[in-house]
Parts: C-alpha cells; structure tokens; sequence
C-alpha cells in the first residue's frame, strides 16, 4: 500500500503541476512565438534539473532518522498548503484551479508587451515560460525528491512521477490547449491528504513515533485530514476570491 499511494502522490502532484505550467507556455507559443515559448520553458527545466542533481544526494546522505523528520516535514510543508488550498476552493471561498484561466491570464498579460522585430529574441515572453515552468517545476522536484529519499527506495515516486509527465506533456503538445476538463481542484486536494499524511507519518518515525499498524497509519491519517477538512467545508462559504 505503501509504495501505491506514493506513486499516486507523486504522480498526480507531477500532472497538476505539469497542466499550470503547460497552460502558461502553451500561452506564451499561442500568443508570441513558440520557439521563444520553448526556449524559456527549455531554461526553467534546466534550472529544476539542476536542482534536483543536488538535492537528491544531500537528502540522500542523511541518516535514517534525520531523513525520515527531513522529508516529512518537507512534504508537511507543501501537504498542507495544498490542503488548506483545496479546502478554500471546495467550500466556494477561493476560485476553483484551472489551467485554462492561468492560460488566458498569460494571454492577456503578453498581449500588453510590443512584439519585438522577426529574427529578435522576445525576451518577454522566454521569461514568462521560464518563470512558469521554474516556479511549478521546483514544487514538483521538491515533492518528488522527498519522496524518493525514502529509505525504502525511490521507484514508486519516479514511476509515478515519469508515467504523470509523460500523459500530461503527451496530451498538451497534441492539442496545444489547456486540459480544461480536468477536475484541477479536487485532485490537489487529494494531492494535499496524501502529502500532509506522509508528511505525519514520515515526522512521527524521525521522532521515534510506532504507528499503531504501520504503514496502515497512513490510512487513519488520511482519513483525520479528511473528516478534519471536510468539518471546516460545512461552515458558510463566502464568495470565491478574484
């Protein structure tokens, strides 16, 4: 159970990401030019390739302990972001994710800017890919290196991660749109149970803590984020943030 719910972690964390970054450089080649949308994109995958070539290692050689407390409360700090994110959204308080919004934003925002002469870099819009692809990207490397540290090993969370960047990237550069159809918000929800109940989980073994169960405190931990959140949806929404 363990290693299927850290490749659906991974996974669906790799695809939510993956569609708000797609939207903003689908955006910048749809308005601009999209050789300049694919070197700025080009550049921010770099930058979180190389982020990635260092963290992995330094969480790597930390000890078992010291690890297990780092990584969760890595994935701790990003869970409950999403969580309290998706809460907000689902009770009506803030508007609902969508990539086809963060699309047309950038449409708008690029459309603003001159477009430089043919044969000149639009440097305007390779920093909007960049900047898009940098910020959502260092999320994704963050997340899924913790959860490769695992002392168990990495295989889940690269997999789940590999097989969600493929499906995304696949689907994006065949229709050059955002997938507008897909349920953004309730997925990083889910996104935010799951990293918040590792995060718990990881915390609790770095401080000595014997789950009663196991792996399967992972279960009843998820279940409490759940209930705990859905408690809070109940009380009177206000109307979504702009």
């Amino acid at each position: 159970m363990n290693a299927v719910l850290i490749a659906l972690a991974a996974g669906v964390a790799v695809a939510v990401e993956l569609l708000e970054a797609m939207a903003i450089v689908l955006a910048v080649g749809a308005t601009r030019r999209w050789a300049d949308a694919f070197w700025g994109a080009a550049a921010g995958l770099v930058a979180c390739a190389v982020l990635a070539v260092v963290l992995g290692p330094v969480l790597a050689g930390l000890p078992v302990d010291a690890l297990r407390l780092t990584i969760g409360t890595l994935l701790l700090l990003f869970g409950l972001e999403w969580l309290r994110k998706g809460t907000l959204r689902l009770s009506g308080r803030r508007r609902r994710a969508s990539s086809a919004h963060e699309f047309e934003e950038t449409r708008e925002e690029l459309e603003e800017t001159p477009l430089p002469p043919p044969g000149q870099a639009d440097w305007a819009a390779r920093l909007v890919a960049f900047k898009g692809v940098l910020l959502e990207g260092v999320e994704v490397v963050v997340i899924v290196a913790s959860l490769a540290a695992r002392p168990d090993g990495g295989l889940p969370a690269i997999v789940g991660a590999a097989v969600a960047a493929v499906i995304v990237t696949a689907a994006g550069v065949r229709l050059r749109a955002p997938l507008s159809r897909v349920p953004e918000t309730e997925l990083k929800y889910g996104v935010g149970v799951l990293l918040s109940a590792f995060g718990l989980f990881f915390v609790g073994e770095g401080l000595g803590v014997a789950w009663p169960g196991g792996e399967f405190a992972l279960a009843y931990l998820a279940a409490a984020l759940v209930a705990a959140t859905h408690l809070e949806m109940r009380s009177t929404p206000t109307p979504a943030a702009a």
